[in-house]
């Protein structure tokens, strides 16, 4: 999906988080608004701002929280909560009141193991984890991924982007993690020394802290590699300069291979214009790019019915309409490799103008309908009907009629 298309898509889902935020309202003398409430149905207070520390409690979704601390990269905070437990609280599962700079916490001594909460970029642990892409990290985009219970933060940037380390430091800052996927220039890719280029920046890139880098993006389609040069096994040496460099500035620096656009066009447009993605997987699969990424980046863009389906989209059945069968080509080729979603996302114009002409076919799909399925893919649910029909509550979406069952966080 390009830049433009994808921005859409992406505007449309972090609005239709924060619509979906309901704010209560208090009659007569305003209650002082917490610090913090618990944004997850289940948040683990711990000894220690780290995942290995001992559990002191476990407190429910909508505890206030009052604040005294942070650990030295406000990735945790330390505090009271309203039964009483004091402790440390894994800072993305809480939603921090507006008006409170977490970064203005005293960093509290003992607190410098804050880094061992989260597994070590380039050593995946095997556990999903969740992120956005954002335009912009404001304090209203930071409470929504929060309340959402996201990890990750997602740029997608061009080749000497010079503002990369401000989006770094930022992130990181908020407490979140960070994936760049980077774009190069297609009219250059194939001029000598390009590879090296690209290979530099990205390097860059990993030495200023980027804990993930997808290296490029969809380049089985000519609207990002030149027409009549697709081809998986030139990309693979493309990917293998990116890994060394990344790895030589940053062993922990995630390595994603460039997601291909979900596609079944190449007998209609022909191979200079487009490989379908199953065919440009097993391409990079031969070639051995599988040696030169930690996970294979894929896309899921052109949903417009349940995640849990096999069958039943009024198109066709492509094996990319279905979450199920996108997965499966994209990591036929790749056995023991495990999947990174950069692209993970239901297409809806609701509330805005007419979608593209190429885009018609997402235009029946609502916010409801398509946060359902991104609520299905990432929280659990796991039957049709659960997916087709979602209401709101005020920190998370549910399914109709009865509660997901979300595991303790933090």
């Amino acid at each position: 999906m390009s830049r433009k298309n994808y921005s859409i898509l992406r505007t449309v889902s972090l609005i239709a988080i924060v619509a979906f935020s309901v704010f209560g309202l208090v009659s007569g003398v305003q209650a002082q608004e917490p610090d913090a409430i618990v944004g997850t149905s289940l948040l683990r207070v711990r000894t220690g701002p780290s995942r290995s520390a001992a559990i002191v409690a476990t407190e429910p979704k909508g505890t206030a929280i009052s604040l005294d601390g942070r650990d030295r990269f406000a990735n945790w905070v330390h505090g009271k909560a309203a039964d009483g437990a004091v402790g440390w609280m894994s800072r993305p599962y809480l939603s921090i009141r507006n008006s409170l700079d977490v970064n203005t916490l005293p960093v509290l001594a003992g607190a410098s193991s804050s880094s061992a909460n989260v597994p070590a970029a380039g050593r995946l642990s095997g556990g999903f984890e969740l992120g956005g892409q954002v335009v912009d990290l404001n304090g209203n985009t930071v409470a929504a991924m929060q309340r959402s219970g996201m990890h990750w933060v997602k740029r997608q940037i061009g080749v000497g982007d010079g503002q990369s380390a401000g989006w770094i430091a930022q992130a990181h800052g908020a407490g979140f993690k960070i994936l760049l996927s980077v774009i190069g220039d297609k009219n250059s890719v194939l001029n000598p020394g390009y590879f090296n280029q690209y290979a530099g920046y990205v390097g860059t890139l990993a030495g200023q802290g980027a804990d993930a880098l997808e290296v490029w993006n969809e380049a089985n389609i000519d609207r990002e590699w030149p027409t009549g040069h697709i081809d998986p096994g030139v990309y693979t040496q493309l990917l293998a300069a990116a890994y060394k460099a990344i790895k030589a500035n940053n062993g922990n620096t995630i390595v994603i291979s460039g997601a291909p656009s979900p596609t079944g066009a190449e007998g209609a447009f022909g191979l200079g214009s487009v490989w379908n993605d199953d065919h440009f997987y097993n391409g990079l699969a031969a070639a051995g790019a599988g040696s030169y990424a930690d996970c294979i980046g894929v896309h899921y863009n052109e949903g417009i019915v349940s995640p849990v389906q096999t069958s039943g989209d009024p198109r066709d059945n492509y094996p990319t309409r279905y979450f199920s069968t996108m997965l499966n080509r994209a990591l036929a080729g790749f056995p023991g490799k495990k999947a990174c979603f950069t692209e993970l996302g239901y297409l809806t114009a609701e509330g805005y103008p007419p979608l593209p002409g190429g885009f018609a076919w997402a235009g029946n799909v609502t916010f409801l309908a398509g946060a359902g399925g991104v609520a299905c893919l990432c929280f659990g649910t796991r039957t049709a009907d659960d997916c087709l029909e979602y209401r709101c509550d005020p920190l998370r979406l549910r399914p109709a009629g009865r509660l997901c069952n979300h595991p303790a966080r933090g």
